[in-house]
């Protein structure tokens, strides 16, 4: 099954000169979001890992379903003031301004290995946040699984020159 045949691909979304690649089609479909799962599945045995991370809100849907099979924690990282207990933030820049993450913290503890799981990367810049706010938490960043990497916007290329270990089941051009 080619995953790529699954995802809808939106002109202009959210604005002009954006190629929008839309989940929901993939999710909506229920072989094609078992394969998905069974992939990361698969690719995150290759880690030893105490507890999967996904980022807000996308990865929420891919992440879950993989720690539950796998008998894991999961760990939410969340947009700013969700979370109701004490938090560790992060600000980060986007392309359009500015964004903050959170998770909570007891989420972690030292030397907990952790694998972040989301639906797309782009240049990355969400990423490398969720990743520094895991290690300020004490923990570390064992992997990152992607179902999607937009290639040529370099998201996987600046969390690698990181030294992060970077996978993705599909890719397509970001523009």
């Amino acid at each position: 099954m080619n995953l790529k045949d699954f995802i809808r691909s939106i002109p202009d979304y959210p604005k002009k000169g954006i190629l929008f690649r839309d989940i929901t089609t993939l999710i909506k479909d229920e072989k094609a979001f078992a394969e998905t799962i069974n992939q990361i599945v698969q690719r995150s045995k290759n880690y030893k890992i105490d507890k999967i991370a996904a980022i807000e809100s996308r990865g929420f849907v891919f992440a879950s379903a993989v720690a539950y099979l796998l008998n894991k924690p999961f760990i939410l990282l969340r947009k700013k003031n969700k979370l109701p207990a004490d938090v560790h933030s992060i600000d980060f820049e986007l392309e359009y301004g500015t964004a903050t993450i959170e998770v909570h913290k007891d989420s972690f503890k030292k030397n907990d290995k952790v694998l972040i799981i989301d639906d797309l990367i782009a240049t990355g810049g969400t990423a490398e946040a969720a990743a520094k706010l895991i290690e300020t938490s004490g923990a570390t960043v064992v992997a990152f699984i992607f179902v999607i990497n937009l290639y040529d916007l370099g998201g996987c290329k600046n969390l690698i020159d990181k030294n992060y270990l970077v996978e993705n089941l599909i890719e397509f051009p970001g523009h």
